[in-house]
């Protein structure tokens, strides 16, 4: 009789279901355990000595064992237990991390540093190109090109070099009732010269020289700059400030080449404020005071002797000081001539040209400040600025203009002097005349 339900055979049966020689019925199912490593050689996968499961019929092949996990003819588990994704492309099983066997992804190779170098570079530099550029013309467009030097009639020939007139004007233009007290400018109206210098840039060294606003002049035949009227020249002597007080920068630079027999081939003038605002942007100037200090209430000086730092206010009051020198306007010429010296190798310092927190301010304060003719550039204003900084320091001409004596208050030129000056000038010469 058999015990088993309709439909089932009663016959054992072996693990793959086939019928048994046993007549004992089959036992309650075990989950085979799964063992971790490889099966030894005549045991089966449970570690049991005797043959392995017979071969499928039909030419279907046997499968592999679920053992040893590597998919080599009996790990069904390929990859689960190793952290690898199964079926993983190039063979092995699987996605492996980093130098795994069967790994998707190879080491990472070496960085390029040359290749990487390069490109750094060529951003850098790119920067600065970029940098340089934009730097130019936003300085060269802050340039108040308002002198016309072609209103200036009757020129003189030109010489070898170039010659800038290089002006202080006294203009309170801009300044509020405060400022103008704070600075003890005043309030005249209009404007006038401090102080007027002529800078010579050639081959056989640059040669700066102070023109003292009370030098006696003649006034010329001349256009007026706004009217376009030629006024007559009377042989009218007057003070060299006056010849810019009466008609602007054209008549003073025609006044000076009538004078000199020296063409003008740029203009450059800074106001009062302007020249305040430069040094204040560089954080101050060193001045050494000579002993015994200085003291003049007209222009507010108050020094003690000894090197200090002048701010922007004290420095204007240093370089407009007259009555309290024994030399008076020549003596004040000198200081003007000592200050800029110490004002340009402050600007040219790397503490200011490397900063850009302190050279942007500082080329502002300066651009927007000067006034120069219609034909100057920033490259010609740089070429100036450098001559300056080079005379002042020693590599170059710094002086008065011959003076010979005075009348009426006027100072006289020493024409003798002034003529081989000159023509030294023009030729491009070593200038071989002293100044007073």
């Amino acid at each position: 009789m058999n015990d088993w339900p309709e439909g089932r055979s009663g016959d054992n049966r072996d693990q793959y279901g086939r019928g048994s020689a046993s007549a004992q019925p089959e036992s309650a199912r075990v989950m085979r355990q799964v063992r971790r490593g490889r099966a030894a050689p005549g045991q089966d996968p449970y570690g049991r000595q005797g043959p392995s499961a017979p071969p499928y019929g039909n030419g279907v092949p046997q499968q592999p064992s679920y053992v040893d996990g590597q998919g080599h003819g009996g790990g069904y588990d390929s990859g689960y237990n190793t952290g690898q994704v199964y079926g993983a492309p190039g063979g092995g099983g699987g996605y492996g991390g980093p130098g795994e066997p069967g790994g998707g992804r190879g080491p990472r190779p070496a960085p390029n540093w040359r290749k990487r170098i390069k490109w750094t570079a060529i951003v850098v530099i790119t920067g600065l190109i970029v940098t340089t550029v934009g730097t130019y013309f936003w300085a060269d467009s802050k340039l108040n090109r308002e002198v016309d030097l072609s209103k200036v009639i009757d020129r003189p020939e030109q010489g070898d070099g170039t010659n800038y007139l290089i002006v202080g004007s006294d203009s309170r233009a801009g300044l509020s009732s405060e400022q103008k007290k704070q600075l003890h400018t005043g309030s005249a109206a209009g404007k006038r010269t401090d102080s007027m210098m002529i800078l010579h840039t050639g081959s056989n060294g640059d040669t700066l020289i102070s023109l003292p606003r009370d030098s006696d002049v003649e006034i010329p035949t001349f256009v007026g700059s706004e009217s376009g009227k030629t006024y007559k020249g009377t042989g009218r002597h007057v003070k060299l400030n006056a010849a810019y007080a009466e008609d602007g920068p054209e008549l003073l630079v025609r006044t000076v080449e009538f004078n000199t027999g020296l063409k003008i081939d740029h203009y450059v003038e800074i106001g009062f404020a302007g020249f305040a605002n430069i040094v204040d942007a560089v954080g101050g100037v060193e001045i050494d005071i000579p002993k015994g200090g200085m003291k003049d209430t007209k222009s507010g000086a108050d020094f003690t002797a000894g090197k200090q730092t002048l701010n922007g206010d004290q420095a204007l009051a240093f370089v407009r000081t007259r009555y309290a020198l024994a030399g008076s306007d020549l003596d004040r010429t000198k200081n003007q001539q000592k200050f800029l010296n110490a004002l340009a190798n402050q600007v040219a310092t790397p503490s200011t040209i490397l900063n850009p927190f302190k050279l942007y301010p500082t080329m502002g304060a300066g651009l927007d400040s000067l006034v120069v003719d219609k034909d100057m550039g920033l490259y010609d204003l740089a070429k100036m600025f450098w001559a300056m900084k080079g005379v002042n320091g020693g590599d170059g001409t710094s002086m008065n203009m011959p003076i010979s004596g005075s009348t009426g208050g006027n100072l006289l030129w020493d024409k003798a002097k002034v003529k081989t000056l000159v023509d030294e000038l023009k030729n491009d010469e070593k200038v071989t005349v002293s100044g007073n």
